[in-house]
């Protein structure tokens, strides 16, 4: 499925078409950018056509310096069928010949008034974030405190009432029911809504509702980066469920490894309260002060002093 064209990177950032409008919907298939300054002077063996090429001054003082055939053919190498678009920086006049080129093979050619530096990050950014993996998962996502955490279990367990009542308590909704998540690197896992339930919660028995429109813009927030996942299931008497904290379970998701806790449910549990509570106990171990870990030790040092004054 094509995710990003030409069109896109012209409408994003609002860029200038001087040429190959035929050509505009093409695919971007990667957020890699290609300065051609070796191609410019003739070397096209390792040409990386699939990229975006970035024209800027050097380039293009370079360009000036050839003769009227030399430029015909580089140009002309420069736009193949594959190449998705060519973008000037700077505001630069593109060469009669790569105009000519570019309407012959329908490669987009845009202009930017940006520099180099400047247009090359901003590109990168966006193509990054655009082409980076996506998967969707059942569940709610919050922001609390500042950590993001998604909310899973079966269905009818009761996540949507729990983000409704963390959102009574000054929460941030990002997305219920399902949760789009894409790697934007190879550590972090960025959690949207689908455009379809943006602001909205299902409830049984009430059914849906606009948070935005509910509890002000401030309950919402289009995406948020995701550190904890809290699964809740329902209380199984059989099971041995964690009482210290001492060991972490994982749930990965791409390349990404995020902790994971497992929460019973039962009647009497405010649930809202053990989420907001996870997340501040999670945000304390990242700046290193873990409440389990210093118990564990001081139970340590009493059976130690209990020996020691048994001899």
């Amino acid at each position: 499925m094509i995710k990003v064209t030409a069109n896109d990177i012209l409408e994003k950032f609002h860029f200038e078409l001087l040429a190959g409008e035929e050509g505009i919907y093409r695919p971007i298939t990667t957020s890699d950018i290609s300065r051609p300054g070796i191609e410019m002077a003739g070397f096209f063996t390792y040409y990386p056509a699939r990229r975006l090429q970035l024209i800027g001054r050097t380039e293009l003082s370079f360009i000036k310096s050839l003769s009227d055939e030399e430029k015909e053919e580089r140009l002309t190498k420069l736009c193949t069928y594959d190449t998705p678009g060519i973008i000037l920086s700077r505001g630069l006049e593109a060469p009669s010949q790569l105009i000519a080129a570019a309407n012959k093979k329908n490669v987009p050619v845009l202009r930017s008034t940006l520099t180099t530096t400047q247009l090359s990050s901003r590109v990168t950014n966006y193509l990054e974030s655009e082409l980076a993996p996506v998967t969707a998962v059942h569940g709610v996502l919050v922001d609390i405190y500042g950590i993001g955490v998604l909310i899973t279990g079966g269905s009818g367990v009761g996540k949507s009432e729990t983000a409704l009542d963390l959102v009574r308590r000054g929460h941030r909704l990002v997305a219920d029911d399902s949760v789009e998540i894409r790697q934007q690197n190879e550590d972090t896992l960025v959690g949207h809504p689908p455009p379809l339930l943006q602001h909205l919660l299902e409830i049984r028995g009430l059914g849906i509702i606009n948070v935005m429109t509910l509890f002000g813009a401030g309950a919402v927030r289009p995406f948020k980066r995701i550190s904890l996942c809290m699964n809740l299931e329902t209380w199984d008497q059989k099971k041995a469920y964690d009482r210290l904290g001492l060991e972490e379970d994982k749930m990965k998701i791409f390349d990404t490894e995020i902790t994971k806790l497992t929460v019973p449910v039962r009647p009497g549990r405010n649930l809202a309260v053990i989420i907001e509570v996870a997340a501040m106990n999670f945000r304390l171990k990242r700046l290193g002060f873990n409440a389990a870990q210093e118990f564990s030790e001081r139970l340590t040092q009493v059976i130690e002093q209990g020996d020691n004054e048994e001899f």
